[in-house]
């Protein structure tokens, strides 16, 4: 499976899921970053929301995310960042289908 098939497949089981960690004016901190690796851990793939009492833009709230969390941003739109954890991502993208 490619890059792009296994964003495509996130992006699909994605679509029910509900934002569960929120960046507001504070922005990125230690707590949110522990928050957001305990939720990875249970659930593989979480939406965060940037609200708009944020300094700080979805593109650059993902990159300070899946630099202290070792995780990856799936897809950033709008105000809302898909993460999946590292071993998800890289475990999809080796697969292979016949």
């Amino acid at each position: 499976m490619t890059e792009r098939e296994a964003k495509k497949e996130l992006l699909r089981r994605a679509k029910d899921i509900d934002a569960t960690v929120r960046v507001g004016k504070d922005g990125v901190t230690e707590s949110l970053n522990n928050e957001i690796v305990e939720q990875l851990k249970k659930r593989r793939l979480i939406k965060v929301k940037v609200l708009n009492n944020s300094d700080s833009d979805a593109g650059d709230v993902a990159g300070e995310i899946t630099a202290a969390t070792d995780s990856v941003a799936v897809d950033v739109r709008g105000g809302v960042i898909l993460l999946t954890d590292r071993r998800t991502w890289e475990s999809l993208c080796q697969k292979k289908f016949d």
